[in-house]
């Protein structure tokens, strides 16, 4: 037996021949798969188990050394395993006390107070058009906060629709705006960011988010904004008075008993990351004490507020049963991603692409271009992102080091692709949330979000390519 990704003696060209073709086999079938709406963590499971049997069958090992159970038969399970464990002592922890706490904002009302509060200087704008970037820019913002597209989009639609309505913008244009508000947002408390940061070799994912992120998202940020200025604009004058109307019983209720200085504590943990970071870097304080932190002081004040210790404990349970969606929604999904490239590694494709780039002119810009287009088509087709930025970005590092090639260059753009793409698809679930709120059909939705979002599209490819190449 031989370690995974290289090729036996006994090997003749026709065997890796088959092996290369077996695995893009399956990685095609996997991607059509998602993009069908088949569940994507039992799809890359199931991919994974396919990959590395059959490279046992062919000859080559899954895993090697102290890693191997000594039982070839169990090393895809064993495999698996050992994922589970290194994702739960990186990033995993992190997302799950990241999920847990933004569902204990939500419940103690504080995610309410933000909104409340930032929304605030809004009514002062009577231009429906001036309001489009500034609710795009101000729900990219809040999406710091309320990490799920579709759960934002209807907070939005609840707290902002009545300013909206009283500056005479139209139903289609807010349900356009609000639907591609979570996009991308420079932050050190977004999953995608924090693998990101874990898999391109960052110590702390600020330096990943403030030195790389932000140098490309900000400035993206900026033309959707503008972009959906000119765009709304000109569908409200070239379509005319199209039947559209906020269905109020789809809107998400507002909890309006919480203390305006409530709003500090979704916050914190954003505030107190950037603090230590700029000021304490030799401290070992990272995300999930701040995090835990921040809850506690949000639980000590709650308890005070509400003068009932026993109803403030039973709402600490939301905070577990949003680690248990994290768990769910993130991290089984990053463990069935990197299942999958554990396969392809051990099918030797992961070398074969590394081969191919290596020496090659550009191939950075071609790999960005070409792993950027996949993470576009899939999403679009898919309506979601998640899945295919957490598929590729294990396989970047690997092929980027033997081609030689920065593997931010690819991996960025990949990343903001998945997240930017997503809401001009008609079957995101934010498109089919917002739509069904406005009473319209996604597509009707679509149609506002698209040329914005293919706007950041271009851009993000334009600035990474003038900022790596």
């Amino acid at each position: 037996m031989t370690p995974p990704g290289t090729i036996p003696p006994t090997y003749c060209p026709n065997a890796v021949m088959f092996a290369t073709i077996f695995a893009i086999l399956i990685l095609v079938l996997a991607g059509w798969a998602i993009a069908k709406n088949y569940d994507a963590k039992v799809v890359l499971f199931a991919a994974g188990f396919l990959l590395m049997y059959a490279a046992l069958i062919m000859g080559s090992d899954v895993l090697t050394g102290k890693d191997a159970s000594g039982l070839a038969w169990a090393d895809p399970f064993k495999a698996v395993k050992d994922l589970f464990i290194k994702q739960y002592a990186n990033a995993g922890l992190i997302i799950l006390t990241l999920f847990g706490f933004a569902a204990y904002m939500s419940k103690i009302g504080a995610n309410d107070k933000v909104i409340e509060l930032l929304s605030r200087p809004l009514a002062a704008v009577k231009s429906p058009y001036i309001l489009v970037p500034l609710v795009f820019w101000l729900g990219t913002l809040l999406s710091i906060i309320i990490p799920s597209a579709a759960s934002l989009a209807v907070i939005l639609m609840a707290t902002l629709y009545p300013v909206l309505k009283a500056a005479k913008m139209t139903p289609l244009t807010a349900a356009g705006v609000i639907a591609t508000t979570a996009t991308i947002v420079p932050t050190p408390l977004g999953g995608d960011n924090v693998v990101a940061a874990r898999v391109l070799g960052f110590d702390h994912v600020v330096d990943y988010v403030f030195y790389h992120h932000a140098v490309i998202s900000i400035p993206v940020i900026i033309v959707m904004g503008i972009v959906h200025y000119f765009w709304q604009k000109h569908l409200d004058r070239t379509e005319g008075a199209i039947k559209a109307a906020v269905d109020e019983s789809e809107l998400r209720q507002v909890n309006a008993d919480a203390p305006a200085w409530y709003a500090v504590f979704p916050v914190l943990p954003l505030g107190l990351t950037i603090f230590f970071w700029a000021f304490f870097k030799h401290a070992k304080v990272g995300l999930v004490e701040i995090t835990l932190f921040s809850f506690a002081l949000a639980f000590i004040a709650e308890t005070i507020r509400r003068r009932d210790v026993k109803a403030a404990m039973k709402d600490v349970s939301t905070f577990f049963n949003g680690m248990g969606d994290g768990f769910s929604k993130v991290v089984v999904l990053i463990v069935a991603a990197s299942t999958m490239v554990a396969g392809l590694k051990a099918m030797g494709l992961i070398d074969a692409i590394s081969g191919l780039v290596t020496g090659v002119e550009n191939a950075g810009a071609g790999l960005m271009l070409v792993f950027s287009g996949i993470t576009a088509l899939i999403t679009f087709v898919s309506g979601s992102g998640n899945a295919v930025f957490y598929s590729f970005i294990e396989l970047i590092p690997q092929i980027a080091d033997k081609a030689g090639i920065d593997p931010i260059m690819v991996a960025l753009p990949m990343q903001l692709t998945s997240n930017v793409i997503r809401a001009a698809s008609p079957v995101a679930a934010v498109v089919i949330i917002v739509a069904a709120v406005v009473k319209v059909n996604p597509l009707m939705v679509v149609k506002r979000t698209c040329v914005p979002l293919l706007s950041g599209f271009a851009a993000v490819l334009l600035l990474s390519l003038i900022r790596y190449a």
